[in-house]
């Protein structure tokens, strides 16, 4: 990071500032490594759309061979990245892997690629035989699934660090030394030659349903994303929240969550999510008066909430379709609708409460250097609209495969990317020429292509991951344990086990991108609240997903907060206090799906709208009790906060409704007499949201 970006100081856009990286990616020097990377990422994503058209083999030969090419493209990009990005020669470049300081680094990731080709070419060619489970394995598949095991250790350890490698290997070592686990949890243990065949050999574990999942959907969305990029979508979505900030007195902030929001949406993991637009928005709030712990929990709280934005919801979108019996994935978009809005309305407004205060007068002019024609603007809304429009009519209304939908997407995205400049230029809209247009939408082509590969091999490697220590637990019974373990320590209450099961998503959540913290908590605890406590499956699996991505916000590992701290240069712990106050509602939100589970029912009738704005009401109420600057001295200030905090959560999640009216009335009442007697009232916010205000500025708080 630069000393101008570590101090907030950044030029604007136009200017070297906030604005996705646009480099050529194809090197003057054609043999070069990452060249080399480019050319296998268009073959491989070739392979993917073959299959996707065709089908030819069975999904889980096609998930071996999946699996195994991306891993050899991560550890290419590994080793790119040792050569200091590899643009010489390619001899050139394999000598600085090779060198001084690198060689047992680069030992260690030539025997994994070695060993990943070896063992996914063994087992695409013997599938039929070990699908079936005929005969015993031998002793050389089982060295040969020991090995693969290890190298996939590595490779996870290598994408996520030491956080994450701690939950494989006790997941592991608990199927191996289950005997000495406590109480419910003990079991029998798993032998090492069962564990290889749970794990490699019987072509699950590594390779099971969430590889084939990968393989088969998320892939091809990932390739979207990285098209997305590529082309730009990010400037645009910059330009979009630019442009707020002459209606929106917290505009700049509002940045942060939009972006956020958007890009991680598709992108799959709130921590990556923070570290990629954090490294702009953070530096943009900073420079316009917000301080540093505050501009970082909009960050972690924004990349978090955009999570559960449909219709991608991080990829567990894909997941949840997969795991409840009965649904597509057009009903868990639907469920997902109410709670993302009440999500993105109630963060909107917290971060106009704590923005404003802090936020200097603003110039939008000065933000945006290099304005856009309207025409142009006008293409680039349909460039990127037009395969949005596409996924929704294909999924939504022909109700499609998922495969099909994405495929569909992104090869629109693929044509609208390369001809809508091409348009551009010949009718005159743009300064460039046609043949530079086009020249320049086959990089970005390519580019995006190689963004692809580089965001999908992590999601691949983490869920296969998963996947193998899941089919561990599996195998153990640990899921029948947990549930047992829940009811006699809930003692049957619904509102106690809801806790502990929060409490254990949080904690299963730790260090976890959400595809794999939510898998994990849908197979290990929704069954324990949809069989034990008659929850439906959607309000088991809602609660669980919106509990598992809390793990990013809540201390003392808070992943995403140390991430986004880190680029504002903030306290951890404040920052991790300013996000929660920011975030309250998200953590009352998934005991709403408990007690009010038509909310997330993917049907549209009376109680689910009625369900829906109570939960709005309460969470607001909560927002403003935590956030507003009240005037009134420290002990009315301190009762008004706790009064507004206690009646939104009662408004949310109590089960009578006549409760529920109950508190909105008294909130109601409190924001009357507040406006009554002269205080600074809410409805100033939302005036002052869409109007420009000639009222003295909010006084900084200190």
């Amino acid at each position: 990071m630069s000393e101008a970006t570590a101090e907030g100081n950044e030029p604007p856009v136009g200017e070297g500032g906030p604005s996705i990286d646009r480099e050529q990616p194809w090197d003057a020097e054609l043999f070069s490594m990452r060249n080399l990377l480019i050319f296998l990422s268009l073959f491989f994503w070739g392979w993917v759309i073959f299959y996707a058209q065709t089908q030819l083999i069975p999904r889980g030969q096609y998930a071996i061979v999946f699996l195994g090419a991306i891993l050899e493209l991560y550890v290419l990009t590994e080793m790119m990245e040792m050569a200091g990005g590899g643009r010489a020669d390619i001899v050139g470049d394999f000598k600085k892997v090779y060198g001084p300081g690198n060689r047992l680094e680069a030992a260690i990731l030539t025997f994994s690629a070695i060993d990943v080709a070896v063992t996914c070419t063994y087992l695409a060619y013997n599938f039929n035989r070990l699908i079936t489970g005929v005969g015993r394995a031998e002793q050389y598949e089982y060295v040969m699934a020991a090995a693969f095991t290890i190298v996939m250790i590595y490779l996870t350890w290598r994408s996520f660090g030491g956080t994450f490698l701690a939950v494989v290997i006790l997941g592991f070592a608990y199927g191996f030394f289950g005997m000495y686990a406590p109480g419910p949890l003990e079991h029998g243990g798993l032998g090492v030659e069962r564990i290889l065949r749970t794990v490699v050999i019987g072509l699950d574990g590594f390779f099971g349903f969430l590889t084939k999942l990968v393989a088969a959907w998320i892939a091809l969305f990932l390739l979207y994303a990285g098209f997305l990029k590529g082309y730009g979508a990010f400037d645009l979505i910059m330009r979009l929240a630019f442009r707020s900030v002459k209606y929106i007195d917290s505009g700049i902030a509002q940045t942060a969550v939009l972006a956020s929001a958007v890009i991680g949406s598709v992108n799959g993991s709130q921590t990556a999510n923070a570290g990629m637009t954090g490294s702009f928005t953070i530096p943009l709030m900073k420079r316009n008066g917000i301080e540093p712990e505050t501009a970082g929990a909009i960050e972690a709280v924004a990349s978090t909430s955009g999570q559960v934005l449909p219709p991608v919801m991080g990829a567990a979108a894909f997941i949840m379709a997969s795991l409840i019996n009965g649904v597509t994935y057009a009903d868990v978009i639907v469920a997902g609708l109410i709670p993302a809005a009440i999500l993105c309305v109630t963060i909107f407004i917290a971060v106009h409460y704590v923005s404003v205060p802090q936020l200097d007068e603003t110039n939008p002019g000065n933000l945006v250097t290099d304005t856009m024609p309207r025409a142009e603007f006008a293409t680039e809304i349909i460039k990127y609209g037009f395969p949005l429009a596409v996924l929704i009519y294909r999924l939504g209304i022909e109700q499609v495969t998922v495969m099909t939908a994405a495929l569909w997407t992104t090869g629109a995205m693929l044509f609208m990317g390369i001809s809508m400049p091409l348009i551009g230029a010949l009718l005159g809209l743009t300064d460039e020429s046609p043949f530079e247009a086009l020249k320049r939408t086959l990089w970005e082509t390519l580019d995006g292509a190689r963004e692809g590969v580089i965001v999908l091999a992590p999601v691949t490697i983490i869920l296969a991951a998963i996947n193998g220590v899941v089919d561990i637990l599996t195998a153990t019974g640990v899921p029948t344990a947990i549930s047992l373990t829940l009811m006699d320590l809930s003692g049957g209450m619904l509102w106690l086990a809801a806790i502990l099961a929060m409490i254990i998503c949080i904690i299963l959540g730790l260090g976890m991108p959400t595809t794999a913290s939510y898998t994990i908590v849908a197979l290990l605890i929704a069954p324990t609240m949809t069989n034990q406590f008659m929850l439906p499956q959607f309000a088991s699996h809602f609660f669980v997903f919106y509990a598992a991505i809390l793990a990013g916000l809540t201390p003392p590992i808070a992943t995403c907060v140390a991430v986004a701290c880190g680029i504002a240069g903030g306290d951890f712990w404040e920052t991790c206090l300013e996000g929660i106050k920011i975030s309250a509602p998200l953590f009352i939100l998934p005991f709403v799906f408990v007690y009010h589970p038509e909310i997330v029912s993917a049907e549209f009738g009376a109680e689910t709208f009625l369900s829906g704005g109570l939960a709005l009401i309460g969470a607001v109420s909560m927002i403003h009790g935590i956030n507003y600057v009240f005037t009134f001295d420290r002990l009315v200030t301190l009762s008004a906060r706790v009064t507004l905090s206690v009646l939104g959560v009662l408004a949310m999640v109590h089960p009578n409704r006549l409760v529920q009216f109950g508190a909105v009335a008294v909130v109601i009442a409190l924001y009357v007499l507040q406006t009554l007697i002269g205080r600074p009232d809410p409805v100033g916010v939302f005036r002052s949201v869409f109007s420009r205000s000639d009222s003295a500025p909010v006084e900084k708080s200190a």
